[in-house]
């Protein structure tokens, strides 16, 4: 009788407890699988503290599995790659192959599919104006198809001619197609009327991993498609970090003005039908449609002296590996002299920070070009908590000057061997993110990448340890905090 008077005077609170304990047996159950310790107890800490907002936020980001559809037609798309270039020689010789280079080159066949192929020249487009003027060439030049694939995608003033060249293609007979990622290009003005000129001159276009549940399309909305590519006629292509969209990526007047500075890469050779076989399986993967492509050997350009050894590496949530983490990884543990970084998002796993801190201590010259601002203030506090410990164990810290956001992407090592594509240094790339990595093994292009390397160093405040650790205590508090939610994964 009595432990019923209990209840009935306390059943609100005796529900309460009870639910808290079933959530956290579920998160408990839920959380770890398939994830690291770390963003695991992240995830119990945020649905045991916040239970109803943070059980609502697991089940719209805590899986991260793209529809079964979905991965089917991406292991489709694999399987066929992998046997395309099973038969293509596993070159890994040459007089720019550092002795450690052909483990790595085997881990990304490995995991990627694709081999390392000589005969490719390579262009470093370190600068905007000469990024676009590029590109309007390439499309230009295109006799039988172009495809066209980016994260960000708008019209506006200096994209413009990169449409106008795009209808002048479709008016020759050249077949286009563009993809576009969703939520990358949703939010920005010129997205819409984007979609409507290619309506307008008549180019297939689909949406990359779409969010429009009431289309029975959804996914895990921060599931991403982050490549950045351009293919013509299976001779030429473009990667690397930049989006087509203003500079300014169109902010209004009422934000700080900021530009973004980019690096892309122009490749010819055999390593465009890689880069080629990509856009076919994100196609595939959004239309159903199946492209002919050659097989990914190609053919190289023997007669040219100034060839580069060039291997794609994909990565992304289809992938049973964090490919890209894998390759970083590794590059750094096998530097023997010196690694630049360059990144605009700096949030590294504890494998990467681990990595670039026992290169350091070891003697490797390990420098990072990052941003004094980015245009994400959650992700830069994130950022900046890594600092303290890496000034401390010798790595050089350069902060490209304001208002620029510094959006390149690339890694070069040892001076002969350089990393370039779309993928940051953070968790989102690894894990969440469909990514593009090229790996070249080449002095030149390597001296190359250098000098523009030297430019950012031109740009930037080297950052000392003791003036970063006199920066504000509401500072630092803030930093930890978003170093904690970035394992949210």
């Amino acid at each position: 009788m009595l432990l019923l008077q209990l209840v009935e005077q306390h059943w609100s609170t005796i529900v309460l407890v009870l639910l808290e304990v079933a959530l956290l047996v579920t998160a408990l159950l839920a959380a770890p699988r398939n994830r690291q310790p770390s963003a695991a107890l992240a995830w119990i800490l945020v649905i045991v503290a916040v239970p109803v907002l943070g059980l609502l936020l697991f089940l719209l980001i805590g899986n991260p599995k793209l529809p079964e559809q979905r991965r089917e037609r991406q292991r489709t798309m694999n399987d066929r790659i992998e046997q395309d270039s099973d038969t293509v020689e596993h070159v890994v010789a040459g007089p720019d192959v550092p002795t450690w280079l052909p483990a790595i080159v085997r881990l990304n066949r490995e995991v990627g599919a694709f081999p390392l192929v000589d005969g490719n020249r390579a262009r470093v487009l370190a600068h905007r104006s000469e990024q676009l003027e590029a590109l309007v060439a390439m499309l230009d030049s295109a006799e039988r198809y172009a495809n066209v694939e980016f994260y960000t995608f708008a019209l506006d003033d200096a994209t413009r001619p990169v449409f106008a060249a795009l209808e002048r293609a479709k008016r020759r007979g050249v077949a286009v197609r563009v993809l576009v990622d969703h939520l990358g290009s949703k939010k920005y003005p010129g997205f819409k009327p984007a979609c409507r000129e290619l309506d307008r001159i008549g180019i297939p276009w689909r949406l990359m991993l779409p969010v429009q549940p009431l289309r029975g399309r959804y996914q895990r909305p921060d599931l991403r498609n982050h490549r950045k590519l351009v293919v013509v006629d299976e001779r030429v292509a473009m990667l690397g970090s930049a989006n087509l969209i203003d500079a300014s990526y169109e902010r209004g007047r009422h934000k700080k003005p900021l530009t973004w500075r980019d690096l892309l890469v122009e490749v010819r050779g055999p390593v465009v039908q890689q880069v080629d076989a990509l856009f076919a399986t994100d196609w595939f993967s959004e239309s159903g449609e199946v492209l002919a492509t050659s097989a990914v050997g190609g053919v190289a350009d023997d007669e040219d002296p100034e060839t580069v050894l060039c291997q794609i590496a994909p990565s992304g949530p289809a992938f049973e590996a964090e490919n890209n983490l894998a390759l970083f990884n590794s590059l750094i543990y096998a530097a023997e002299r010196r690694v630049g970084i360059t990144t605009p998002y700096f949030v590294p796993d504890p494998s990467l920070f681990g990595a670039i801190l026992t290169a350091a201590r070891r003697g490797v010259e390990v420098e990072l070009f990052v941003g004094a601002i980015a245009d994400q203030a959650l992700v830069l506090h994130a950022q900046h908590s890594y600092y303290e410990a890496m000034l401390d164990a010798g790595v050089i810290i350069q902060r490209y000057a304001a208002p620029t956001v510094l959006h390149a992407k690339h890694m070069t090592v040892d001076d002969t061997v350089t990393v370039v594509g779309s993928s940051n240094m953070d968790i989102r790339s690894f894990q969440l993110d469909f990514e593009l990595t090229m790996l070249v093994s080449n002095r030149s292009f390597t001296e190359r990448i250098l000098a523009v390397e030297d430019e950012y160093r031109a740009q930037s405040r080297r950052l000392t340890l003791e003036e970063w650790g006199g920066r504000a205590a509401v500072h630092r508090i803030a930093d930890d905090l978003a170093r904690l939610t970035s394992s949210l994964q």
